[in-house]
């Protein structure tokens, strides 16, 4: 059962994460809501209640049945295992000792960045957000090279059926980040199988606070157990201590590796709460301590996601030389900084691919971040994918008519590099593209006609700049705003109705 729900949850969120044609129902993002950091950093106190709930009854079922990381570390896990036999003894793990003061350390660490306002150690220790970068930098391009080498397969038969797609959205800092963070699991999940889980990740560390006094858990019945040290072996958290028959609550991630590999049938999952004979005050004084302060912690966190989602923060530090452009519906680029932990979803699902992950353009603090590349491609007027599907509310849902008023930045012109100022050329072009008809060509010289940018209409889509046909640089580019603004509605000219008769020619 725990493998079927493993597959259940994780395979709609891989394939919505690669689904490059659009197939999927956009409702899939749901299940991306329930995963922690998002649910922190949203502000979403319902969901971090039944997380603690379920880690309370039942252990860190999250962990190995709602987290797409630990259900990946379980596959390459489950990889190379291939070939061996149970019988001596599968998986080669061993026990030991919880690092409990690292472990702890970094979980401090994160929520002091938190509460800083600061999200860096977020993006980099986050396991929802490790896993999305990685299947969107990594396994997206791999399954879009597919398509085309099976497109090219296909037209050789005449069948059409495929076509070639361009990857545009993968950048070099979201492909190198990804690449570590995949290397980083696959030797931390072959050699210690979930050590990342249980000393790195800061949402297993802070389950763990819970699991520990778990209702039902992993539990050993003495009289039948021969210590033949199978179950320690299969244990991927390194949690069970067969000698003196004991299993770590706090680390076990309940994937039930153990009672499978057990022959005498003495480990099952059982209900035994505060387990100990002669320690239940002592066991029921930590829990309820545990759950105190987990329970004061939880208005201080949605008041936290709430304040930064609703402050907007202008001036609180120098401006860049260069700004990016952040999604409509980010509100302004310190707020955007301090939600975004640079998952990526907002990057695969854009219908235009306009949004790119960052480099060190923009500074180290943005790094990763998706900003929007008006280069080689537009933000559509009316759309707002990137708001709907945002876990975290780094960007938040605007209407259609609160879009086509969101200005995220400013065309700026430059007639030292337009065509109709070097060449002599007509073009005209970004006016053409221009939704709110911010850009408007105006007389020039004797025939010719030329940009210009009505700064009051313009919403910064890009739809000038991506057109423009001058290169390295572009004749018209867009200006972010650090904060965003709102525009007036461009009026609708009235349409004459025109009588045809017969064919109107």
């Amino acid at each position: 059962m725990r493998v079927f729900l493993a597959i259940l949850f994780f395979a709609p969120i891989l394939l919505y994460f690669v689904d490059f044609a659009t197939v999927l129902p956009q409702g899939i993002h749901s299940l991306l809501h329930v995963q922690m950091i998002p649910a922190i950093l949203s502000g979403a106190v319902g969901i971090i209640v039944l997380q603690f709930v379920i880690a309370l009854f039942f252990g860190r079922i999250y962990c190995s049945v709602l987290c797409p990381a630990g259900v990946f570390q379980d596959m390459i896990n489950r990889v190379f295992c291939l070939g061996k036999k149970k019988s001596k003894g599968v998986r080669r793990f061993s026990y030991h000792k919880p690092p409990n003061i690292f472990r702890y350390g970094m979980l401090g660490l994160v929520l002091l960045s938190l509460l800083s306002g600061l999200t860096t150690l977020v993006v980099w220790f986050d396991p929802y957000s490790n896993f999305g970068r990685i299947a969107a930098n990594l396994f997206r391009p791999v399954v879009m090279w597919g398509n085309n080498l099976l497109a090219d397969v296909l037209m050789r038969m005449e069948n059409y059926s495929l076509y070639h797609v361009t990857i545009h959205t993968v950048t070099w800092a979201g492909l190198f980040s990804a690449a570590l963070i995949l290397l980083v699991l696959l030797v931390l999940t072959v050699f210690r199988g979930r050590l990342f889980c249980n000393t790195l990740c800061p949402v297993g560390t802070l389950l763990s606070l819970v699991s520990r006094y778990a209702f039902f858990r992993i539990t050993f019945k003495e009289q039948l157990c021969n210590r033949c040290g199978n179950c320690e072996r299969s244990c991927k958290a390194e949690a069970i201590d067969s000698k003196r028959m004991k299993v770590d609550a706090s680390r076990c991630v309940a994937c039930f590796n153990c009672t499978s590999s057990c022959t005498k049938q003495s480990l099952g999952y059982r209900f035994a709460p505060f387990p100990g004979v002669g320690k239940t005050t002592e066991s029921r004084r930590k829990f309820f301590a545990t759950g105190a302060g987990i329970a004061a912690s939880l208005p201080v966190v949605s008041a936290l996601a709430s304040s930064v989602e609703s402050s907007p923060v202008v001036g609180s530090s120098p401006r860049a030389p260069q700004l990016p452009v952040t999604p409509p519906g980010s509100m302004n680029l310190e707020r955007f900084k301090d939600q975004c932990t640079a998952c990526h979803l907002c990057v695969v699902r854009c219908p235009t691919q306009v949004l790119r992950p960052a480099g060190l353009q923009f500074g180290f603090d943005y790094l990763l971040r998706p900003y929007c590349a008006f280069k080689s491609s537009y933000c559509n007027y009316e759309c707002t994918v990137c708001g709907d599907v945002c876990p975290v509310q780094a960007i938040q849902r605007l209407t259609k008519e609160e879009k086509r008023t969101t200005q995220v930045g400013i065309a700026t012109f430059h007639i030292d590099r337009c065509i109709v100022y070097t060449e002599g050329t007509d073009c005209g072009a970004c006016s053409e593209h221009c939704p709110t008809q911010a850009v408007h060509m105006t007389p020039y010289e004797g025939t010719l006609t030329i940009p210009q940018v009505e700064p009051a209409l313009c919403i910064g889509c890009g739809g000038c700049e991506s057109i423009c046909p001058v290169n390295p640089l572009r004749a018209i580019l867009v200006v972010a705003n650090e904060e965003h603004q709102q525009v007036a509605p461009p009026e609708e000219e009235e349409v004459e109705e025109i009588k045809i008769d017969n064919f109107g020619f």
